[in-house]
């Protein structure tokens, strides 16, 4: 190569280096969000994870002058919203709304997963509430022990209807079994609202279900409360007394739902995340949603709500294997 040409190409190699170095420094220094961003829900619509996530992404929207889509990736007891979680760019554009099954019962119940607790981070606790015991009006039981009495009696002759495998509803269900002696043939749906369509049109006898989508239904006499999950008595249902209550001292699960980013999301980014959904929970009209549902928001930070499902994760993996909870 003559020396003019060289001197031609090194010119247009150091260009070409300079406008990559000036390319790559803007994508550094693009604010976030840059997009529209997602909440993966792992369920069907309708659910608490459901709900949950609307009501964030429609005050999210506002704050962070970029749309808030949600996007229902129901299945496999929602192995598959998290594994579209798992595999997306971990920039903070995509998010889940995480639970006790798919972030802690399921490490557990499943031999093989596509994903691990390593590939997530936490954002925010959005609400905690408690699960509710629920028969077909139909079922001749008005108490938790009439129906384990009846239950008793027909060994393996009544249907229990759950929103998914590894479900709070279907782990609360599987304790109750555990701890009463009792046999239920379990038919997993793919969300609470197709569960609770055959639980009121008499196609399963039983379900536990989370309040805020069992309480309609409870107050229009679709169903019949039995029990709370709850270690106390909940406002909403004052008359309907606790599994503990029940005969089963020390009985307790309470559902909780929050928001997770894959784990290679920029510590900035999950920082900006966690003050703008903090922000959300924290305003009048989302806490009072929050209440109306029989709910609460626990406040933590990233690092806080991390530790929180790993303490889950090891609880649930002692209720799996005490109750031989399987995978279907």
């Amino acid at each position: 190569m003559k020396g003019g040409m060289r001197r031609v190409y090194g010119a247009r190699m150091l260009m070409a280096l300079a406008m990559w170095g000036c390319s790559e420094l803007a994508q550094a220094q693009a604010p976030f969000p840059s997009r529209p961003i997602t909440i993966i829900v792992p369920a069907s619509p309708g659910g608490i994870l459901d709900q949950t996530s609307r009501l964030v992404a429609a005050e999210l929207t506002k704050l962070v002058n970029q749309p808030v889509l949600v996007e229902n990736k129901a299945g496999a007891g929602q192995i598959i919203g998290m594994q579209a979680l798992a595999r997306a760019e971990p920039d903070g554009h995509t998010l889940v709304m995480g639970s006790i099954g798919p972030n802690a019962a399921n490490y557990s119940i499943y031999p093989k997963l596509p994903y691990a607790p390593a590939d997530f981070a936490a954002i925010a606790h959005v609400v905690s509430m408690p699960n509710v015991v629920l028969v077909n009006p139909t079922v001749k039981a008005d108490t938790l022990a009439e129906f384990i009495a009846l239950a008793k009696a027909k060994p393996g002759g009544l249907t229990l209807g759950s929103s998914g495998t590894a479900t709070s509803g279907h782990l609360s269900a599987e304790m109750l079994k555990m701890r009463a002696g009792i046999d239920l043939v379990h038919v997993p749906y793919k969300g609470a609202t197709p569960a609770l369509t055959d639980l009121v049109g008499g196609q399963v006898q039983v379900m536990v279900d989370n309040l805020v989508t069992a309480l309609p239904l409870i107050k229009a006499g679709k169903v019949k409360a039995l029990a709370v999950t709850s270690g106390q008595r909940i406002a909403e249902l004052p008359a309907v007394p606790t599994v503990a209550e029940s005969g089963f001292p020390g009985f307790e699960v309470v559902v909780w739902v929050g928001l997770l980013v894959p784990s290679k999301t920029p510590p900035a980014v999950v920082d900006t995340l966690h003050t703008e959904i903090s922000r959300v929970l924290a305003m009048p009209q989302v806490k009072k949603r929050i209440a109306d549902m029989g709910g609460w928001t626990t406040p933590m930070t990233p690092a806080q709500f991390n530790g929180f499902i790993r303490s889950e994760t090891e609880k649930w993996a002692v209720v799996v294997k005490q109750a031989g909870i399987k995978a279907e």
